[in-house]
């Protein structure tokens, strides 16, 4: 664990960073579902994550903020016959993806057993770098702050 006291006192606006190192140290690592993450263009990604033996029904995908949350659970089935050895798993599930500002989920597939969810990065019209051309011949006019009252 690592103490961000000193961080805090010297920055500002970024506690969500530090939030967000804080819960990635203190969760445990899981290997269930196994996922990839792909830059598929320039601002678009993918994760895609197997998750053989669910169907559409069976699988929640919610995006709330920056966060993107998979989550399955299998309904109950019964089984006709005896299981001698069960490899696939069919345990419930939940991944958490943090997602940078400005990237939307666009959608997601399915397709044999991998859970395919396309992301966008939108970055607004406004808080895109813009060139100020220079003229020539333009004057501000200077504010006279005597004559305000």
């Amino acid at each position: 664990m690592f103490d961000y006291t000193p961080l805090y006192r010297s920055s500002v606006g970024f506690d969500r960073l530090f939030r967000m190192l804080d819960e990635a140290a203190a969760v445990e690592p899981t290997t269930y579902p196994p996922y990839n993450i792909e830059r598929v263009g320039d601002d678009e990604y993918r994760i895609t994550i197997a998750i053989a033996g669910f169907g559409p029904q069976d699988v929640n995908i919610e995006a709330k903020g920056n966060t993107l949350t998979v989550s399955g659970k299998k309904a109950d089935k019964h089984q006709s016959g005896e299981v001698l050895h069960q490899g696939i798993a069919a345990r419930g599930f939940e991944r958490r993806f943090q997602l940078a500002d400005h990237v939307e989920v666009k959608g997601a597939d399915m397709d044999n057993g991998l859970l395919h969810i396309a992301l966008k990065r939108e970055v607004p019209e406004a808080l895109k770098p813009r060139q100020i051309p220079i003229g020539k011949g333009v004057t501000l006019k200077a504010i006279d702050t005597s004559k305000a009252a």
